[in-house]
């Protein structure tokens, strides 16, 4: 029973994937023609097009209602119609019964809900394809927003992993764009992120975390956890009330300064990515509260992406050149934290980032062409040029989106530009001095010592080994390829084909000479034979190149600075 719901669930995918494929999702960006792909779908009817897209999505539950929301970071995988139609992707779901909501509280914390809070709000505040919150109020009279995930979404949001998981190593491995994007690689971080946010232990972390770390700009607030009511499947936090960023009128913004948050907001998620390494992946206006006493209050951090140092690196000296406007470093720096395929055309990478950092810093302090959307323009154009670019641009390009958007709706008149600026300049001054501080030249200076202890017995080895001949240079590019293979596997087929010709020749001869012994359809029998064996030889042939001989993957290469 369980393999045919499976097996139905796949079919149901494998439907949704091949209606919209057609559509150019799931096709890979293409810089020859300036052609949306969009604009020839959307006069066909409203069963395709960016709309249809997104309510198949939202039809198909919650594990692709969070797809969605992963594929809105993917400029290099959807057109940009998809995209902004994903940003507008509902989360809004019926909300469940009241009864179901405190059996799970009661499951999963061991206590009545009656003991645990002195007051909880039947109707919730807010209900999602995931999870759903009320209100309640504690013993000691303070008020608390409970997050409540759904019943049986683990087993669903699991499942659905698994049959993405296998679709995707299907077409990577069968189709030239899913041997360029890989999926398979996409689905398996998606998984992990996804995983993790049905951890609400998870979230209280990230929660403390990021309070913690924002501590700095008292602007912001997060919700403090309470640990002894939060557990896998509930999460208890204060309950902070406010007006969302993008509910704010205009007599209200002109009554109070809120430039001091946009700039706070902006500075506080540039820490977390370049000096922290995470990113909080989710940022919208919908997750951000200004609060009755000032402040910008941050929400649902499920979603937390980690960056790696190296990668860290890259991020800062990338937007730091393209705000600077070199075009070549900023081609550079994604060219060093990304996979070179087999065919990566470096010469027009290089140009069309050239390009667009020229039109982006000819803009000035215009947002026609934004810090975030440079960074998801460079990762369409990494796929177009053959060049993989790393999960952590689009999810930072997504959140400077995001948080730009923010800001507009805090204070349109901030300059969000000369805002980044200012502050990557202050973390790079940051940078230089961690370079020359006591510790990092201590750590520097027994390198180098090292080093200098080291280098006279390898060198004395070396000459050794050359003043005995015995000195070898592998060469492992030759030796790990499958050039040797691919020898081997013609060199076969050249002799096979040899003997077939050899034996077809031979009983031909046979054939027309008169021969004594047994006969088979009126011909020598051995003529015969050696006939049929070198049909069999010549069909397995055939049949091996059918069978055996597959386009080979993609070759990749990563930048030696990566």
């Amino acid at each position: 029973m369980a393999a045919n719901s499976s097996m139905a669930r796949s079919a149901q995918v494998l439907k949704f994937i091949l209606k919209h494929r057609g559509a150019g999702v799931f096709a890979g960006p293409d810089l020859e023609t300036g052609e949306d792909p969009v604009e020839a779908t959307e006069a066909e009817g409203d069963d395709t097009g960016p709309e249809a897209f997104v309510r198949d999505l939202e039809a198909l539950g919650p594990t692709f209602i969070k797809l969605g929301q992963s594929l809105s970071t993917r400029p290099d995988m959807v057109p940009p119609a998809y995209l902004a139609a994903l940003e507008r992707m509902q989360d809004d779901v019926a909300p469940v019964p009241v009864d179901e909501v405190r059996a799970i509280i009661e499951s999963e914390l061991g206590v009545r809900v009656g003991k645990l809070f002195r007051e909880f709000d039947e109707v919730p505040l807010g209900t999602a394809s995931i999870a759903q919150v009320h209100r309640a109020v504690l013993n000691d009279g303070r008020e608390v927003a409970v997050k409540v995930q759904r019943p049986g979404v683990d087993a669903v949001i699991r499942a659905d992993l698994d049959t993405l998981a296998g679709i995707a190593d299907r077409v990577d491995t069968h189709t030239g764009i899913g041997r360029r994007l890989r999926f398979s690689d996409w689905v398996h971080e998606f998984r992990k992120s996804l995983l993790a946010e049905l951890d609400y232990r998870t979230e209280a972390d990230n929660l403390e975390r990021f309070a913690e770390r924002l501590a700095a700009y008292p602007e912001l607030v997060l919700p403090a956890p309470f640990r002894d009511f939060t557990s896998r499947r509930v999460l208890t936090m204060e309950l902070v009330r406010g007006t969302k960023a993008t509910a704010l009128g205009g007599l209200r913004r002109t009554e109070n300064d809120y430039q001091p948050l946009a700039a706070a907001l902006m500075r506080g998620y540039l820490d977390q990515v370049f000096v922290h390494g995470e990113i909080h992946a989710d940022p919208h206006p919908g997750n951000l509260l200004v609060t009755d006493d000032g402040r910008l209050a941050i929400f649902d951090l499920g979603m937390v992406a980690h960056v790696p140092p190296r990668q860290r690196e890259h991020l800062l000296k990338l937007l730091f050149s393209a705000i600077d406007g070199r075009g070549e470093d900023v081609a550079a720096e994604s060219i060093a934290m990304s996979i070179r395929l087999e065919d990566f055309d470096e010469v027009r990478y290089v140009r069309e980032v050239g390009y667009m950092i020229a039109r982006y810093a000819a803009q000035g302090s215009s947002q026609a062409l934004s810090e975030g959307r440079l960074m998801m323009e460079l990762a369409r154009l990494g796929v177009a040029c053959g060049l993989r670019t790393p999960p952590e641009m689009n999810a930072l390009g997504k959140t400077l989106l995001n948080l730009e958007g923010v800001c507009d709706a805090l204070d349109p008149d901030l300059d969000v530009r000369q805002a980044v600026e200012s502050h990557l300049q202050t973390l790079m001054r940051q940078r230089v001095r961690q370079a020359f501080s006591p510790a990092r030249l201590a750590g520097d200076a027994m390198e180098l010592q090292a080093l200098l202890q080291e280098a006279p017995r390898k060198l004395s080895t070396i000459l050794s080994l050359a003043s005995e001949n015995k000195l070898q240079v592998r060469v492992a590019g030759i030796q790990e390829s499958r050039l040797t293979e691919n020898l081997q596997k013609i060199a076969n087929r050249v002799a096979a084909g040899v003997i077939v010709a050899a034996l077809i020749l031979a009983s031909a001869m046979l054939m027309r000479g008169d021969v004594a012994g047994p006969k088979l359809f009126g011909y020598p029998a051995v003529a015969m034979v050696m006939f049929l064996l070198a049909s069999a030889l010549g069909l397995g042939i055939v049949v091996s190149v059918l069978l055996s001989d597959r386009r080979p993957k993609v070759r990749e290469e990563r930048s030696p600075r990566a």
